[in-house]
């Protein structure tokens, strides 16, 4: 009379946890990086539309908006808040920015990139510091 095994032993079933646990490891970096990327292309948006405003505000007014008080004037759909609420809107005046500098401060934890700054003259930066603006930017 022989034995009929059914199922699977303890050890088959280790083997498979370690390999979805290696698996996992390796890609959800990726998979949080990408989305990462994809809420930074939230903020790109927000400043491109202030920024197109700010013209459209300076050919009218012969000045830019330089204080978050002064916001509502750009019409802004969402006041000072990206569509999804992940970026807050801020604006501000610097030295050699051509007029404004606006700022894409990011509500999510985004270390890499920071937040996103957009000034009058097109120059893109951030305040993170493990990535280049250009990555930041893509």
């Amino acid at each position: 009379m022989s034995l009929k095994q059914n199922g699977f032993t303890l050890i088959e079933m280790m083997i498979v946890v370690a390999i979805i646990g290696i698996l996992a490891a390796i890609a959800y970096p990726s998979y949080d990086e990408y989305v990462k990327r994809g809420n930074r292309t939230e903020g790109q948006a927000l400043l491109s539309d202030a920024s197109a405003r700010q013209e459209r505000y300076f050919a009218q007014n012969n000045a830019y908006i330089t204080t978050d008080a002064d916001i509502a004037k750009l019409g802004l759909k969402n006041g000072n808040k990206s569509e999804t609420n992940k970026y807050t809107l801020a604006l501000s005046k610097v030295a050699g920015d051509g007029g404004y500098t606006l700022t894409a401060q990011q509500g999510f934890n985004d270390a890499k990139c920071g937040n996103l700054t957009l000034d009058a003259l097109g120059k893109k930066e951030r305040t993170g510091t493990d990535k280049t603006a250009a990555e930041c930017w893509r």
